[in-house]
């Protein structure tokens, strides 16, 4: 390691980026069971029970408001195929709701599944860590102590900018599993809705959100799969130019590229919803 405090507070930002980074593509990979040792899961699970009776009162309140709505008179009713559609119906609400959970984890199963196949075809296994290129520290290090004046303050810059960039993506993971457990939590309610056909676009609208959510995760993958192939082509360095003039152009040129990484992570939601339909 050098002793250079300009190279040691850079090469110490970008580790910082490399951690948050190697546990953006180590988030992706995990189930909300596991995540956090499974503590916040077993606290949903008790809520979403606990949300299941009043998403059965609820299915029977829709229901009810939907035969009403759909059926013009008591005659109609007592026709043998509009019982059936209308029991039938009924029955795969109760079904939704009973078994909301079950059908949840297998959408982010699912969703999982089109990660893992992202990751393998990318030949990727994690990201790539960064480190300065040989040149800058060599130039850095030949630097005298007037000369390293205006590379602190550069330093100082980068830095900052480097390590807050790295806690934006990793929080934007985060929030994915916020949302994953909130939709979870919440599901026998929406659910419910099924149980009438005029509610029914409320499950439906539930549903493709929820499955939105669970493809963040493919979208931030394929964002950190495009920025490590521009990782492992670093910033070209001029060795002729100046100390300063080679560290500003490298830690400029490499903080763009975190913007876009940050750019496209942050807009993986709206992406998908667009893709959806939503």
């Amino acid at each position: 390691m050098s002793e250079s405090w300009v190279v040691q507070n850079l090469q110490n930002s970008l580790n910082t980026w490399n951690e948050k980074l190697a546990e953006v593509w180590k988030l992706l990979t995990q189930s909300p069971e596991s995540f956090k040792g499974g503590g916040i899961w077993k606290v949903v699970l008790d809520i979403h029970g606990a949300l299941m009776a009043i998403g059965l009162a609820l299915l029977v309140l829709f229901f009810v408001v939907g035969v009403i709505k759909t059926c013009g008179s008591f005659a109609e009713l007592k026709k043998p195929e509009h019982a059936v559609k209308i029991f039938i119906r009924f029955a795969i609400a109760k079904g939704v709701v009973t078994y909301g959970l079950e059908l949840m984890m297998a959408l982010f199963d699912i969703a999982q599944g089109v990660i893992r196949t992202v990751m393998k075809a990318s030949g990727l296994g994690t990201a790539d860590n960064m480190a300065l290129p040989k040149e800058i520290i060599t130039a850095v290090e030949e630097c005298g102590f007037f000369e390293s004046i205006p590379l602190w303050a550069v330093t100082l810059i980068g830095s900052l900018f480097i390590t807050v960039l790295s806690f934006i993506i990793i929080m934007s993971v985060y929030a994915r599993f916020f949302k994953i457990y909130m939709y979870t939590a919440i599901a026998p309610v929406p659910l419910a809705s099924f149980a009438g056909e005029p509610t029914q676009q409320v499950g439906k609208s539930f549903i493709k959100s929820y499955i939105a959510v669970c493809l963040e995760g493919a979208i931030i993958l394929l964002a950190c799969i495009i920025f490590s192939v521009f990782a492992a082509s670093p910033p070209v360095v001029d060795v002729d130019a100046s100390a300063v003039s080679m560290v500003w152009s490298y830690v400029g040129e490499l903080i763009f590229n975190m913007l876009v990484l940050v750019g496209a992570v942050k807009m993986a939601d709206r992406i998908v919803r667009e893709m959806m339909g939503l």
